[in-house]
């Protein structure tokens, strides 16, 4: 039987494009981004404090990196980020010489490099690519012809990579080699019907089920590791973006929220759109890794 359960708010922030959910487990905060505001967030769930730090030009994503500082995908590029000194510094270009695309969601997997893709400002089919940063700043591209490079996860032997090129409406694996951080034998795992909405950020649980925010449906849903539909978290919002299991348990799944492609009435039928939400589903999830650079 699927599981239906809603999701609370617990930070009103009324992002344009909230997205890259990160948890910082040595800190015990939530760090995410507003992309096309240029912000990165922190948020501390204990108090409800949110710390905004302007990085000055788009970013897609964000991890915890050694020696606590932060790697950012930005409008063009990889980038280091001080949230002491606030100094953002940038490690690699990428398609800089292409002021058309911009950076999107990523992820760090357990050797500790950092995958990140990018996508064309109006969306057009096939323009992006995924890139592949090691920690010694060395770029690799990974992918090409991606429409909108979104959701990423790898599992826990390290065997499988989970992508999401968002309009194929398809969650993809690849076989992986994690000493060589290489990736093949791409092929659909499951699609998911327009109707539903279409899959964005997601992040995987401690059994191996896949999480994916759907935008465009309002909700989070739960796949097994064979397709199967198993849970659906509703949201009082259209457009999720992406969520991550945090707290002191990875217990806490929170999603992040977009405005952007709301219209001005659907704004007021939905006030809390933008805002951070959680759900305590009855597994949890996994430590994220950080960037080894």
């Amino acid at each position: 039987m699927i599981s239906v359960h809603d999701a609370e708010l617990v930070l009103d922030y009324q992002a344009e494009l909230g997205e890259g959910p990160v948890w910082d487990a040595g800190a015990s905060r939530l760090w995410f981004v507003d992309i096309l505001r240029g912000r990165v967030h922190r948020f501390d769930p204990a108090t409800s404090a949110l710390e905004t730090f302007e990085v000055g030009c788009m970013v897609g994503a964000v991890a915890p990196a050694d020696g606590g500082n932060l790697v950012l995908a930005v409008h063009d590029g990889f980038a280091r980020f001080d949230p002491i000194t606030q100094r953002l510094t940038m490690i690699a270009d990428v398609e800089a010489d292409r002021p058309d695309q911009r950076m999107n969601d990523g992820k760090c997997d357990a050797a500790g490099r950092f995958w990140a893709g990018t996508m064309a400002l109006d969306e057009r089919d096939g323009a992006g690519a995924l890139y592949r940063l090691d920690p010694g700043g060395q770029t690799h591209r990974m992918l090409r012809h991606v429409s909108i490079s979104n959701g990423l996860d790898w599992s826990d032997d390290g065997r499988v990579m989970y992508f999401v090129d968002s309009p194929t409406q398809s969650i993809d694996v690849f076989d992986f080699d994690l000493a060589a951080g290489t990736i093949a034998n791409r092929r659909s795992l499951l699609r998911i019907g327009p109707v539903h909405g279409m899959p964005d950020g997601l992040t995987l649980d401690a059994a191996g089920y896949i999480w994916v925010s759907l935008w465009g449906g309002g909700g989070v849903r739960r796949y097994a590791p064979d397709g199967t539909l198993d849970s659906i978290i509703r949201l009082p919002t259209t457009y999720p973006t992406s969520c991550t299991f945090g707290g002191p348990d990875f217990r806490d799944l929170y999603i992040t929220t977009a405005t952007i492609r709301l219209s001005d009435s659907e704004r007021v039928n939905q006030p809390q759109a933008g805002g951070l939400f959680r759900c305590r589903p009855a597994v949890g999830g996994r430590p994220s890794h950080r960037f080894k650079g």
